[in-house]
């Protein structure tokens, strides 16, 4: 009878080879070292982390760290896989919502618990870097933020940043919700809040789900309009981003207002 080999110390063993082995022992193993295999395939990940080695990490690498926290004792290889089909990424699993994520078989609300938690942290840790700071010097951080928050959502979402006069960012409220390619948008309601607020300038912005940031008809329009009410009352309209999966877009920068 052949002896299994240790993934983790045999130097013989392939990588994709220890791959496989290490799931098989981790799913159905009978040699009764299943809990040690898995023990140390969870510790390694962890680890790398702490180290700082984040960077190094695949998107499956980083969904099972997020998953271990919500299942503790079982494996979950098969349902970082699942979550990945069916949301594409990371970044879309995270931002994906409560009731989306519960139709992956095998989620439970302790694992939305824990998705929605890192959602909640990477925005906030986002939004501290350009929330009462200068945002036109700090326009990079700005964009960082945009995307932490909107572009691997699934659905159209618009935002409006609120800046006082020197252009410190005052408040980033949502305006609304939408479709997968529509949001609407009411100029009077913008205008409104902005006076609420007392803000002196805007900022617009909002997602392309289909990771395409080309403006449509409608999005210029309603820019335009916005523009126009908001200047009634001395509000300037600095841009209107929209964000892509990977990129962003000016519409100040193209022309269009």
């Amino acid at each position: 009878m052949s002896q299994r080999r240790n993934p983790f110390t045999d130097p013989a063993l392939p990588l994709f080879a220890a791959q496989d082995e290490l799931r098989a022992l981790a799913l159905g193993g009978k040699d009764g070292m299943r809990p040690a295999y898995l023990q140390q395939h969870r510790r390694g990940l962890r680890d790398r982390c702490v180290d700082g080695d984040g960077g190094a990490l695949s998107d499956f690498d980083l969904l099972e760290l997020v998953l271990f926290r919500a299942i503790p004792r079982r494996d979950v290889t098969k349902l970082a896989h699942e979550l990945l089909a069916t949301f594409g990424d990371f970044g879309r699993v995270i931002s994906a919502a409560p009731a989306r994520l519960r139709e992956v078989e095998g989620v439970d609300l302790a694992v939305i618990q824990e998705v929605k938690f890192v959602e909640i942290a990477a925005q906030r840790l986002a939004r501290s870097k350009v929330i009462n700071r200068p945002v036109l010097s700090s326009w990079q951080a700005l964009l960082d933020y945009c995307h932490t928050t909107l572009a691997h959502r699934e659905t159209e979402q618009f935002r409006t940043l609120f800046l006082d006069r020197k252009n410190v960012l005052i408040a980033d409220q949502e305006q609304g919700k939408g479709t997968v390619d529509h949001v609407p948008v009411y100029p009077r309601e913008v205008v409104k809040r902005a006076l609420e607020l007392n803000a002196s300038a805007l900022i617009l912005v909002h997602n392309h789900p289909s990771g395409d940031p080309t403006p449509s008809e409608a999005d210029i329009t309603m820019t335009q309009q916005i523009e126009q009410a908001a200047a009634v009352f001395g509000i300037v309209l600095h841009d209107h981003l929209i964000i892509g999966k990977s990129k962003e877009l000016s519409l100040r920068s193209a022309g269009y207002f």
